[in-house]
């Protein structure tokens, strides 16, 4: 009651900084969840990471070293080698599984072994030199499952799992099992490639309409707690363009049940020159492996990203900007990108307060629509629009930051529904596509043809 009685005392000043209030709006007694509420926002760093990248090792073109330093140069914080089903155990020790190598090699035409880090290069890089001691963290054990040649992917840190292991198609739940199983974490990679939606340009309700794929990421979600969220924007958007709609289908299903789903975003690089084209900002108090695990399982980071090819958010960026900015989006290549400063939730006021720096604007949205721009989001002000969370999109000249969303709790909020399962292909082809691939995996041959064609 003294909550309500404050709220409408302070309407009237409250407008002239929130906005006129909405058309049927009403009072509504919200709980504000706050992903970064852990934040010491004066205190804590803000630590550029990027968790998903390629060498030679696998399908990339760039060798394993050249892959490192390229992202110390640049000015990483944090880095997750992850090559397609080979375990980046170390920086300095040279993993490699034959079929794999034997694929990448057949894919790529590079006919060499990756060369490691000295221990002396990668002291260097833990200590920071060149850097004002600056160093740059080595994610554990980072590998992508489910390899070459299937588009379902799903990157793994801190596990022990999938060297050398196949996936099935349309197979995420065997993965995600088994690293749970191991003590990792796991994130679905640019979905848009295994459901089809890369190939739309109209907010992918072509292929997300009918919410099938929803519902299959929902329940893997609701099932595992250690698989932390899906990558929303990574490489160039090409793959992604449509994922964020997917990302808030997602939300609208597993926040009803108590469970936030986390966006990230990544370079997915094969080569050198992708690097830096989407990232992760972590926000910790010191950039240590303890803090890094922290973050990523509370969610107190952001996805960002150079790019934006979804057609129709761009025109929707133009129409609030005011001048048109094309049909995809580029960030300029000197403009410094978006930074949070500060994330205010005020319970009492039903309002969430972002403070930026190198933005143009910020946008809020609930259910996949945007229902508002500014600092400032009242949420009694959207009270017709809101379901179970919120979450804002940043933007500027240099970039998008996306924030994790906000669920919300309160009288009349969208109640938890059953969610169905869903399979994609034959349990018995999961099984057999195993079995061959185990066998492959193990043999003598890829070894033999992967030392001859390096010319050993």
């Amino acid at each position: 009651m003294m909550k309500k009685v404050m709220a409408i005392l302070l309407a009237v000043s409250m407008l002239a900084c929130f906005g006129t209030v909405a058309s049927g709006a009403e009072r509504v007694d919200y709980v504000i969840t706050n992903p970064y509420q852990a934040v010491d926002w004066s205190t804590w760093g803000q630590y550029n990471a990027d968790l998903h990248c390629h060498t030679i090792a696998s399908d990339g073109t760039t060798d394993f070293n050249e892959m490192v330093m390229r992202h110390y140069d640049m000015g990483f914080d944090v880095l997750a080698v992850t090559d397609h089903n080979t375990i980046s155990y170390s920086w300095t020790e040279q993993n490699i599984v034959p079929v794999v190598k034997f694929a990448g090699m057949m894919s790529r035409k590079i006919y060499k072994m990756p060369t490691m880090l000295s221990q002396q290069e990668y002291e260097d890089i833990h200590n920071g030199v060149g850097r004002d001691g600056r160093g740059m963290l080595r994610v554990p054990n980072g590998v992508e499952l489910n390899t070459l040649g299937l588009s379902n992917h799903i990157n793994a840190f801190f596990t022990d799992y999938g060297n050398g292991a196949q996936g099935v198609y349309g197979d995420y739940e065997t993965p995600v099992n088994k690293v749970e199983q191991s003590g990792g974490l796991t994130v679905i990679n640019h979905p848009g490639e295994y459901t089809g939606a890369k190939e739309y340009d109209d907010n992918g309700e072509k292929t997300y309409g009918n919410g099938r794929y929803a519902d299959k990421f929902a329940k893997l979600f609701l099932n595992y707690n250690t698989c932390l969220g899906i990558d929303i924007n990574s490489k160039e958007d090409g793959r992604t363009k449509n994922d964020r709609v997917l990302w808030d289908q997602v939300l609208q299903r597993t926040i009803p049940h108590g469970r936030n789903v986390f966006c990230f975003a990544t370079s997915d690089a094969h080569n050198v020159n992708v690097v830096g084209c989407g990232w992760t900002v972590m926000c910790m108090r010191e950039n240590t492996i303890e803090n890094f695990r922290n973050c990523m399982e509370t969610g107190a980071f952001f996805a960002a990203s150079r790019f934006d090819k979804n057609i129709s958010e761009v025109a929707r960026l133009s129409e609030e900007l005011g001048r048109d900015l094309g049909t995809t989006f580029e960030a300029k290549e000197d403009a410094p990108a978006p930074k949070v400063n500060n994330i205010t939730v005020n319970n009492t006021l039903d309002t969430i307060t972002i403070q930026t720096e190198n933005s143009e604007i910020i946008e809020w949205i609930a259910d996949g629509k945007v229902i508002a721009t500014g600092s400032t989001i009242y949420l009694d002000d959207y009270s017709q629009e809101i379901g179970s969370y919120v979450r804002a999109q940043v933007f500027g000249e240099g970039g998008i930051l996306y924030t994790q969303a906000f669920p919300l709790s309160y009288d009349g909020a969208p109640a938890a529904s059953e969610i169905p399962e869903v399979h994609d292909g034959s349990k018995l082809l999961r099984q057999v596509a195993d079995f061959i691939y185990n066998i492959l995996s193990k043999s003598y041959l890829f070894s033999w043809i992967v030392n001859v064609l390096q010319g050993w």
